[in-house]
């Protein structure tokens, strides 16, 4: 696989020229004195939550709730409807800051697929600049079906240049020869699907903002991070959910790989048992946040030293609205 950096620094140059209070008790294990923790020198994150089209009565419920603003799900709406519901969410003074448009399958041997895929995203940029949005929250593609490390014991050897992944763990890799093909070529694939939304995406300011949800690829801090910052180019940036790595990674980890890579945030939690003589990951189950293994006060002081005061988005059923707004007033207000 060639990685092309010479063209990747042209897209980039092109780019950049159009670029000019008290914790309630419903979660249980959180320590009660996490209060005021960020002081001066926190930024408060802005809250939203994941929604279909918005309606005046939803944009009231959020607006009560405490949250600034919200997620949209609905990627392809029509640019008359898109640019009426920013209307009716400004209205509530709520902004719509990230359109999810998530998986598509730009590694698939079909041309013709790729080729829809690549305009569907297309689409859902020009709608996320008719809502008002900043973001595309895109996951490429995914790979499976073959022997591949647990998430735990993931030790990846890639070309920091071409991102040619050569082992995927320590010792004898022959097992996994079938899926480090599929990961070259899905990162191939996703390369050449993001090279051509750059574009279009300056063209809208509209960022396109990866994530690697559970797909079985970049599965390391350091590699996803590489994978990001290859582009060098200000419209291509990460998508990171802050519960969805920690059975590879410790969030920390991640956060300080992906720095100013991260223009969006997801939450939600995760219960790890840690595997020793592992980096922190191992395997576990979903939890209601506040309820996981994820030291949230550490993770702020995280997003602190990376200097992300952007938005943090609730991905997670748990909790009601109200609980939830608290819980991110706690440690991210």
């Amino acid at each position: 696989m060639k990685a092309n950096p010479s063209r990747r620094r042209f897209l980039g140059a092109a780019a950049t020229a159009f670029v000019a209070a008290g914790f309630s008790s419903a979660f249980s294990g959180v320590s009660a004195q996490a209060s005021s923790r960020n002081g001066s020198s926190g930024h408060r994150l802005s809250k939203a939550v994941i929604t279909g089209p918005p309606s005046d009565e939803f944009c009231e419920h959020i607006k009560k709730t405490g949250f600034d603003g919200m997620e949209v799900t609905k990627w392809d709406a029509a640019i008359a409807e898109a640019r009426q519901a920013r209307q009716i969410v400004e209205k509530h003074d709520l902004s719509i800051h990230s359109v999810m448009r998530a998986w598509t399958n730009v590694n698939s041997p079909d041309k013709d697929k790729v080729a829809a895929e690549i305009e569907s995203l297309k689409t859902a940029i020009r709608t996320a600049a008719a809502y008002g949005a900043s973001a595309v929250l895109w996951v490429p593609c995914r790979v499976g079906g073959m022997k591949m490390p647990e998430a735990w014991d993931f030790d990846i050897d890639f070309d920091p240049n071409t991102l040619v992944v050569k082992s995927v763990a320590s010792g004898d890799n022959s097992a996994y020869q079938d899926y480090i093909a599929a990961q070259n070529y899905a990162t191939e694939s996703s390369i050449r699907a993001v090279e051509a939304l750059i574009p279009t995406a300056a063209k809208e300011g509209v960022m396109i903002a990866l994530e690697n949800v559970w797909n079985n690829l970049w599965c390391t801090p350091e590699f996803f991070a590489a994978f990001i910052k290859s582009f060098d180019n200000p419209w291509v940036k990460c998508y990171f959910d802050l519960g969805n790595h920690t059975k590879y990674a410790r969030c920390e980890e991640w956060l300080k790989a992906l720095g100013s890579s991260i223009v969006k945030l997801h939450i939600k939690d995760f219960a790890v048992r840690e595997v020793q003589g592992k980096r922190g990951g191992g395997p576990g189950d979903w939890a209601a946040i506040g309820n996981g293994t994820i030291d949230w006060e550490n993770v702020r002081k995280t997003l602190n030293e990376i200097r992300y005061h952007g938005w943090i988005t609730v991905e997670s059923g748990d909790r009601t609205d109200e609980e939830h707004s608290q819980f991110l007033d706690e440690y991210f207000g």
